[in-house]
C-alpha cells in the first residue's frame, strides 16, 4: 500500500484492493474508510511516508457499514482518538461490528462470479462507538467544505462526498466501481435504489472521482457519470 495523491490535499491508500482516503485541511487531517481488519499497521506506516502520524488525524469519515470499509475502524479510532461520523441508517452495524444486511449480485455475469467470490457478509469485525450521525446534505467544514450526499442501494447507509476543492472531487464509495472501467460495483443491497444513486451523482459537477474499488478518474468524471447513468 503506497500512498497516492490525487489532487492537491487529497491523498489515496489502497491494501487488498480496497481503497482510503485522507483529506488535508487547518482542522486537521480527515480519514475516510479504514479497510478489512488489519489494515492500521499499514496505512499508519504510509501515513508516515507522507509526513503524517496517528495525531493528526482528527476525524474519521465511515461511508458504509460493510467489513471492507469499517474493517479497521476500531483500532484506527483507538489509535488516532479521531471523532468517527457516519450515516444514522449504519451506525449500528459499526458500533456492533455484526448484523452486515444481505446483498445480491450486479448485472453482469463477470461480476456475479466476481461477488461470490469476495463478497463475505457473514463475517463480524471489531465494532465501536460513531461520535456523530451524517444525513443528506451536510456541509462538512473541518473537511475544507465536504458534501454529504446519501447514496442508497450497495448499502441502506452509504455516502457519498463531493469536495468543492481543484475543480469538485466525488469520492463515490461502492455506488459504482472503476475496475477495468467504470461500471457497477460488485452487489447491491437494493439494485433499484442504487440505478437512482447513481443518476443522483450524474447530476452533479466534478472534475476528478476516486472509488472503493478501483482507480481514480482524474479528469471529466462528471461527464463520464452523465454518459454512463444521466
Amino acid at each position: 500500500m503506497a500512498a497516492e495523491q490525487i489532487v492537491p490535499g487529497l491523498y489515496m491508500f489502497s491494501t487488498r484492493a480496497v481503497n482510503m482516503f485522507l483529506i488535508e485541511s487547518p482542522a486537521g487531517c480527515t480519514l475516510i474508510d479504514t479497510g478489512l481488519p488489519g489494515s492500521a499497521p499499514n496505512l499508519l506506516q504510509e501515513l508516515a511516508a507522507i509526513g503524517k502520524q496517528s495525531r493528526d488525524i482528527h476525524h474519521i469519515i465511515l461511508t458504509h457499514a460493510h467489513p471492507d470499509h469499517i474493517g479497521s475502524f476500531a483500532a484506527l479510532k483507538r489509535e488516532t482518538n479521531a471523532r468517527a461520523y457516519m450515516h444514522r441508517l449504519d451506525t449500528g452495524i459499526a458500533t456492533a461490528g455484526r448484523g452486515f444486511r444481505p446483498m445480491t449480485p450486479a448485472p453482469g455475469l463477470r461480476r456475479r462470479i466476481l461477488f461470490r467470490l469476495f463478497v463475505h457478509l457473514d463475517t463480524s469485525v471489531e465494532g465501536e462507538m460513531i461520535d456523530q450521525s451524517l444525513e443528506d446534505g451536510d456541509r462538512l467544514d473541518f473537511a475544507d467544505d465536504l458534501q454529504v450526499i446519501h447514496t442508497p442501494g450497495h448499502c441502506a447507509g452509504q455516502v457519498c462526498l463531493l469536495w468543492r476543492k481543484n475543480g469538485g472531487v466525488l469520492l463515490a464509495a461502492d455506488a459504482c466501481s472503476n475496475m477495468g472501467g467504470l461500471g457497477w460495483s460488485l452487489g447491491y443491497e437494493d439494485v433499484e435504489e442504487g440505478k437512482r444513486s447513481l443518476k443522483k451523482l450524474s447530476s452533479l459537477n466534478f472534475q476528478s472521482a476516486c472509488f472503493g474499488h478501483g482507480k481514480p478518474i482524474r479528469e471529466l468524471a462528471s461527464v463520464q457519470f452523465a454518459k454512463k447513468w444521466g
